[in-house]
């Protein structure tokens, strides 16, 4: 409990909320019950207070709209406000990917010729100058101490992200989405803060320096902490319906920082001549947006909310303790990084075969999507310069034609898709009753895997440039899965579990930002020259894999609180 010191500022309220004209919790209900599951305790109330009804004319709109999305005390969070802050984020983020290559690229050069320097006094190397070509730096040696670093850098910083990413998942369900999103974005502002550092005092400071950097990023959960827990906020704030139209709007966002960024980032670096000025946008950046957050926004989750999962955390915790021979099974527990995706299987009550496989389904096909985007980019980058020669500009061109055509199905194909389908506002029975994903979900999904694998196909067997870019454009529309994935897993848990399923996926992209890298790029470079190909024939039957088991996810199939909270049933038979 002491990791949750900063964000008890507001549980003072519990005391006036608790005095309100509804009854608390019936304590006598869980008293001396044991663990049916991962968090999910046999014969505990749902976390919501005994008089509340989802059933029968007299439930109110506003009662509604509390169901679907939470609302602070001025109404409903307006999840669109998030978008301008974490834009700016993205932005940010995607800026300073190829500076901070380059700077470390710069750092490592410099360190490398000062011990050859010492070796052999006689030694001469021409000036090395950050933001500059160093043309002296493109030797296989320092190429060699760069990918070495930056391995051990993303091993770092995923690491600790597959660490932190759940709990700070589950602690946005007890102290709110804010507070919890601008804590993940000051480990990239004091990562910032030490490139600037080390880069300005590169005499003093050694480039492993930068290494303390990807540890406070790792540690504050990066970027895949932030994105799931943007996902929770959104979460909180939209109908089931529009979910997913939602998160594919983050999801534009994202792609747009990383496609616009580093041109921004580019023009910004030779207006200004130096490279470390970037680096001072983008902790202001990162400031302004973690300001914008906390002080503008409101925060998605009621204080009621809060309170009622920090009560059931409680519950959990102490009915834990109170089992013999639990003590140190919970220590071991705690110790496996892997523990937060209990949730992902959970059991007793509520739960249903059904359920399980759903929600291994779904994450899988998630995982499997996110890692192939992360771990290909580099392939691809290196692929086709050898393949078609084309240098920085042509590169330049292919990457940003295939992320403006992903934001593009992100922003207006999704939208105008499920406008049509499901129309503009869902219907009364949707809004009364939760049924889990339904079959549009399903199909988005399919489709996007489909094209995905089209794209990778694409990749394999063109040999020109222009089929490359568009084998690309086609991939692209694949970006359509992230989004309804991640909408999909949250409509199969209860809301007060929202940032513990999405602090499970995070995890899971940590480990993927990890290990898929590693795994094609070793691909590559044993295939290289020989059947230069097979990465993608091995990328493209992943995404086979998971088309196959996009197949075997049922619609409507959710978790199942008590019979008098929650209309709707999670059977095996849909």
């Amino acid at each position: 409990m002491d990791s949750e010191f900063p964000f008890i500022a507001d549980a003072d309220f519990d005391v006036r909320l608790r005095n309100g004209s509804r009854k608390p919790y019936r304590h006598e209900d869980v008293a001396g019950t044991t663990a049916s599951g991962p968090g999910i305790i046999k014969g505990q109330p749902a976390a919501i207070e005994e008089q509340t009804s989802l059933l029968g004319p007299e439930r109110s709109e506003d009662s509604l709209a509390d169901d679907e999305g939470s609302e602070d005390e001025s109404g409903r969070a307006p999840v669109y406000w998030l978008l301008p802050p974490f834009m700016i984020y993205t932005l940010a983020f995607g800026a300073i990917i190829v500076p901070k290559l380059n700077l470390i690229l710069a750092l490592i050069c410099r360190q490398y010729f000062a011990d050859r320097r010492l070796q052999d006094p006689s030694f001469v190397v021409l000036p090395i100058t950050f933001g500059e070509d160093n043309p002296q730096c493109q030797i296989p040696e320092v190429q060699a101490l760069v990918s070495r670093f930056t391995l051990y850098g993303n091993l770092i910083t995923g690491i600790l992200s597959a660490i932190v990413s759940p709990r700070l998942g589950s602690l946005s369900d007890r102290y709110g989405r804010k507070k919890v999103i601008a804590t993940s974005m000051l480990g990239m502002m004091i990562a910032e803060a030490i490139t600037i550092v080390t880069a300005t005092w590169a005499d003093l400071f050694s480039v492993n320096w930068l290494l303390l950097g990807f540890l406070f990023d790792g540690i504050f959960g990066s970027f895949t902490a932030v994105m799931a827990i943007t996902h929770s906020y959104a979460t909180d704030c939209t109908t089931p319906a529009n979910r997913n139209v939602v998160f594919g709007y983050f999801h534009g966002c994202l792609f747009t920082g990383i496609a616009l960024g580093p041109i921004i980032g580019g023009y910004i670096v030779r207006i200004t001549g130096q490279i470390l000025s970037i680096f001072y946008l983008a902790l202001g950046a990162h400031l302004l947006s973690a300001t914008f957050l906390l002080l503008v926004i409101p925060e998605s989750l009621s204080r009621e909310r809060q309170r009622s999962a920090r009560e059931r955390h409680r519950i959990e915790e102490e009915s834990s303790r109170a089992l013999p021979g639990q003590t140190w099974v919970g220590t071991l527990k705690s110790a496996n990084i892997l523990a937060p995706l209990d949730i992902l299987y959970p059991t007793g009550e509520g739960s249903s075969r059904a359920l399980r496989l759903n929600l291994i389904l779904l994450s899988a096909v998630d995982s499997i999507m996110f890692g192939v985007a992360m771990g290909s980019v580099t392939v691809v980058v290196i692929y086709s310069e050898l393949m078609f020669g084309w240098g920085n500009l042509e590169t330049s061109i292919f990457l940003s034609t295939v992320n403006i055509c992903r934001v593009l199905n992100l922003l207006i194909v999704l939208p105008l898709v499920t406008l049509i389908i499901r129309g503009r506002r869902p219907d009364r029975s949707s809004m009364t009753r939760r049924s889990g994903m339904d079959i549009l979900d399903i199909n988005i999904i399919r489709i996007a895997v489909l094209f995905d694998l089209l794209g990778y196909l694409g990749y394999s067997v063109v040999r020109t440039g222009t089929l490359f870019t568009l084998s690309g454009a086609i991939a692209s529309i694949g970006g359509m899965g992230s989004p309804t994935l991640q909408s999909a897993l949250t409509k199969h848990v209860p809301h007060d579990r929202t940032g513990q399923l999405l602090g499970a996926t995070g995890l899971l992209h940590a480990l993927a930002r990890v290990v898929a890298p590693t795994v094609f790029n070793l691909i590559y470079s044993l295939t290289v020259g020989k059947f230069t190909q097979t990465v993608f024939v091995c990328l493209a039957s992943t995404f086979g894999v998971a088309l196959v088991c996009s197949w075997f996810i049922k619609p409507h199939t959710q978790f199942l609180e008590n019979d008098d909270l929650v209309v709707g049933l999670a059977t095996d038979e849909m």
